[in-house]
């Protein structure tokens, strides 16, 4: 099964200077894309390789695979490895060698837990030291590509202890949630029977997306938003 972290690697190219002005609706749906891979096609693909006939072990090491495919495929696409990506791609890898080499089902069940508290731990230590991972994929969505926005952005971030303060504080509670995600799915991995923690796992991912998305959209996105705006009538107007 995937991770949370795992779908919010999409986001993470900025839109180039004077490129049309992205829709929120398409913004919308593009971003939401990765999680028709990274979760429903993971618990399908375990789901039907279980009827196959396949064991627990084989059924939880191939759904995995997918949205680590998905993963570098996006980087082959873009043709550009962005640090989220990178950091995905590894974590994935060694988790997932680690939980073949073991043959067991449950560490195949903890190896999501390992991605989570690895990404967390980066997010809230990125923006602990002033450069928040999580600001490139954040920047396209609230600029929508339009050159005012954009600039306000860099005057901002470049000149403005709040905003940089709502940029720390959106990847800071992303970071907080992963971690938290981390411990409940490690503790349930090994407590939970392992046919039930495969769905539960995907609902806890679900649950501390959204949570993730409405606090982290509260605390960081609306104040940046206000901000930007401000920013970009105050420059027009001069």
């Amino acid at each position: 099964m995937s991770s949370p972290a795992a779908t919010l690697t999409a986001p993470g190219v900025d839109a180039p200077a004077g490129a049309a002005p992205i829709a929120p609706r398409k913004a919308l749906v593009d971003s939401l894309k990765p999680l028709l891979v990274d979760v429903a096609l993971p618990l399908a693909a375990y789901y039907a390789l279980k009827a196959a006939g396949l064991g627990t072990f084989g059924a939880l090491a191939w759904s995995s695979v997918l949205p680590a495919v998905r993963t570098v495929w996006g980087v082959v696409r873009e043709r550009r490895l962005n640090g989220l990506a990178a950091l995905m791609v590894s974590v994935n890898a060694v988790s997932l060698l680690l939980g073949l080499v073991a043959g067991d089902p449950r560490l195949m069940l903890l190896k999501d837990s390992g991605v989570s508290s690895i990404v967390g731990l980066t997010f809230l230590v990125t923006a602990l030291r002033g450069r928040p991972m999580l600001s490139a994929g954040l920047r396209p969505w609230l600029t929508r590509g339009e050159a005012a926005k954009t600039a306000a952005w860099e005057r901002l971030s470049a000149g403005s202890p709040d905003f940089r303060r709502a940029e720390t504080r959106f990847s800071a509670i992303w970071g907080g949630a992963l971690l938290a995600e981390c411990a409940v799915r490690a503790v349930g991995a090994y407590t939970v029977p392992v046919e039930t923690m495969v769905w539960a796992g995907t609902v806890l991912m679900i649950a501390t997306m959204v949570l993730a998305f409405l606090v982290s959209g509260r605390f960081g996105v609306v104040p940046m938003e206000h901000m930007i705006a401000a920013e970009a009538a105050a420059a027009s107007d001069r």
